[in-house]
This record gives structure tokens, C-alpha cells and sequence, in this order.
């Protein structure tokens, strides 16, 4: 795959399963997620694994909007991606967070490319109030792994 068009990583003092285990639980992904406020399966798959989809509710300020998610790949304490699409046939994203053992916990590493095309970019832009995705994402993938570390750290 080539380079990301943003990534974020941190440590965190926590086992990776354990870790792996918060990433996908969506009942409670509002509560460390900077963009992504609530996600549930949907489907007859209903546990993170390939093939598996959910739908993600999001929020910037007073944006909302939904995006329909396709997992691809579902590594217990190692890997978990998914393929975003709106109104679930166009193009988004693929995000992907990776896990790393080390003597103190693990390393998160979370990961984005943009699959837009010219069309979802600027229909995107004005839905969820975000001009410069990649800006944006930048930022809210720090955020979002601090509160990920907060978290796992307090188990």
C-alpha cells in the first residue's frame, strides 16, 4: 500500500490485546474517538472480523454525518483496518491501526489514506466542515490516541 496520507503513533502501557480489544469494541469507541462519537455493527457479522461492516456516526462541531466501513483486516493485538464509504458506495478512506509488542506495553500506530475522488472531495469538505482532511486528521489522530492511552492505561 503507499504512504498514508496521515499517521499518528504513540506508546502505550498496556498489552496489545488489550489494546486491540478497545480499538474494536464499537459500543464504546465514542469514548476515546476524537471524530467518530458512536459505531455499531451491522450485518450478519457482528464482531470484528474480515468482511465484517458497521456503520460510523461522526461529528466536527455542529457537522454530522455517517459513513458505512467494511473490515479488512481483523488481527486480535495486532492489526485492525476498515474501508470507509459514504451512503456506502463512495469512496473515503481506508484506516488502519497497527500494534507493536515492547517491553512496556505496545506501540499504536493509526493510519489513513484518503480514496476520495475529486467529487466526495469537495461534497465532503462541505459536509463535515473540514476543507483540509488531511490537516484534520493529522490532528485528531493525536488526540484520539491520547484518550486510546488514557484508557488502556487505567484498566
Amino acid at each position: 500500500m503507499s504512504e498514508p496520507s496521515a499517521s499518528a503513533r504513540i506508546e502505550i502501557a498496556a498489552p496489545a490485546q488489550r489494546v486491540y480489544e478497545l480499538i474494536t469494541d464499537l459500543a464504546n469507541l465514542g469514548t476515546w474517538n476524537s471524530e467518530c462519537r458512536r459505531a455499531r455493527w451491522v450485518g450478519e457479522i457482528k464482531e470484528p472480523r474480515r468482511g465484517a461492516r458497521f456503520v460510523g456516526s461522526n461529528r466536527n462541531g455542529a457537522r454530522r454525518w455517517s459513513t458505512r466501513c467494511t473490515v479488512t483486516a481483523a488481527e486480535p493485538g495486532r492489526a485492525f483496518a476498515y474501508h470507509v464509504r459514504a451512503a456506502g458506495v463512495l469512496d473515503v478512506a481506508v484506516w488502519r491501526f497497527e500494534l507493536t509488542p515492547t517491553d512496556e506495553g505496545c506501540l499504536v500506530e493509526q493510519k489513513t489514506w484518503d480514496t476520495r475522488g475529486a467529487f466526495m472531495r469537495v461534497v465532503g469538505g462541505w459536509a463535515t466542515g473540514v476543507p483540509d482532511r488531511v490537516g484534520h486528521n493529522t490532528a485528531n489522530m493525536a488526540t484520539t490516541l491520547e484518550n486510546l492511552k488514557r484508557v488502556a492505561e487505567r484498566r
